[in-house]
């Protein structure tokens, strides 16, 4: 039996589901971005010294400085703390922030509109989704480590004294993938370099403004309501929490925000790299 023409040359059909989401087996292969960055980055680990420097600097100038002026504010579960102890937990969470969307805005862009590092990806058996795994999984690595380094400090200090902050360190990578799949996401629509101004312009509020400096007593109350609907906020509260063992059922519902906020983040990734790229 002869087959027409039409039909020879004709591609195979895939649903657009299946251009964002192949197969279970292509999804492991997001390692191999792993791999890669580990290599590339390590001739460059000074990079990641900016990561650990900066939330270091802010700790020392609450440890020696500002912080002498403040005698006590109130921590989870209503009890007093120091203010040092008070502000160090959210700046590892702000330092878990920053890697990851460091590494998922700046580093993807160039990749995706310049070096075009991913079509060249897609001409492998990776797909869509192997590359938002793979990017923001590395991303998820810088932000962890910059947490880790952070945490290290915090002990160092006299700061992080309860077992439960042991678990600092797996609600940092949570709080850096759910910033790393939404800066993923954000990259795909940036057009110029000069565009990174609005990734800034969005982080440093959310920075200041997250309880990071104050409780959120300190705010009126319809800007409390704001403040809570911020994805910093839900990693601040979980770090403070772990800092000093005060667990509480609504670290359920912080949780669950990030997970949410990361699954979609890596969702719409894979969406908009398949949209993009697939044409």
């Amino acid at each position: 039996m002869t087959i027409a023409p039409s039909e020879q040359t004709r591609p195979p059909r895939r649903g657009v589901l299946l251009r964002i989401l192949p197969p279970s087996v292509y999804t492991g292969r997001a390692r191999a971005l792993l791999e890669r960055s580990t290599l590339v980055y390590s001739r460059a680990w000074l990079v990641f010294l900016s990561g650990i420097v900066e939330p270091l600097l802010y700790l020392l100038a609450f440890q020696v400085g500002f912080g002498a002026l403040v005698d006590e504010v109130t921590g989870p579960g209503g009890e007093p703390m120091s203010y040092v102890a008070f502000v160090a937990p959210a700046l590892l969470a702000a330092s878990a922030m920053n890697g990851a969307v460091f590494d998922s805005t700046f580093n993807v862009f160039f990749k995706f509109r310049y070096n075009k590092t991913y079509d060249a990806m897609l001409a492998t058996p990776l797909g869509p989704l192997d590359i938002a795994l793979g990017e923001i999984g590395w991303a998820v690595v810088r932000g962890g480590l910059y947490a880790l380094a952070f945490l290290g400090v915090m002990a160092g200090f006299g700061l992080a004294t309860s077992p439960w902050a042991l678990l600092l360190v797996p609600v940092a990578l949570l709080v850096s993938f759910a910033f790393a799949a939404v800066g993923m996401v954000c990259a795909t629509f940036l057009k110029s370099p000069a565009q990174f101004d609005f990734v800034q312009l969005a982080v440093m509020p959310m920075f200041l403004l997250s309880t990071t400096f104050y409780p959120l007593t300190v705010y009126p109350e319809p800007l409390q309501y704001v403040v809570q609907c911020l994805p910093l906020y839900h990693g601040i509260e979980l770090t403070r929490g772990l800092s000093v063992g005060f667990l509480d059922v609504s670290m359920i519902g912080h949780v669950a925000y990030l997970l949410v906020l990361a699954a979609a983040g890596a969702y719409l990734t894979a969406k908009r790299l398949a949209g993009l790229l697939l044409r």
